[in-house]
């Protein structure tokens, strides 16, 4: 009874439990990178079982590198970012969907592209942290 009395009565999620300021695109690339060698392993190996779980693997890590992209879009990237690369929206959205693509693919090209356009995200970045 007490503990429903003093429960929270609103649940709150963020990137993490405070607002830590701490971001970093790497965190995108290496599940992407992930997402790509799972991507070419799966090339080589015909046995189902092998090829199921590797599918689960790279479906998770393109997850978990949308997760990390968006919370870069949502969270690190301010308006006066905005105003002096005013490409990041598109290439935030370009970004997901190429990891959408990779999801849902076994070719490396698709998991590539993804890496690309990560790097492009990575390169604007740094920039900002530097102003």
């Amino acid at each position: 009874m007490l503990s429903r009395l003093f429960a929270p009565k609103v649940k709150a999620s963020a990137h993490c439990d405070l607002p830590c300021g701490v971001y970093d695109p790497a965190q995108a690339r290496i599940e992407a990178e992930s997402v790509k060698a799972v991507q070419e392993k799966m090339a080589g190996n015909d046995d189902p079982h092998y090829q199921a779980r590797a599918t689960v693997i790279k479906e998770q890590r393109a997850e978990l590198a949308k997760h990390h992209v968006s919370v870069l879009w949502s969270d690190y990237f301010k308006p006066p970012h905005f105003e002096k690369y005013p490409e990041l929206h598109t290439l935030v959205n370009d970004t997901l969907k190429a990891l959408s693509a990779a999801k849902g693919s076994t070719d490396p090209k698709t998991g590539e592209k993804a890496l690309e356009l990560i790097a492009e995200i990575d390169r604007i970045f740094w920039e900002t942290k530097k102003a």
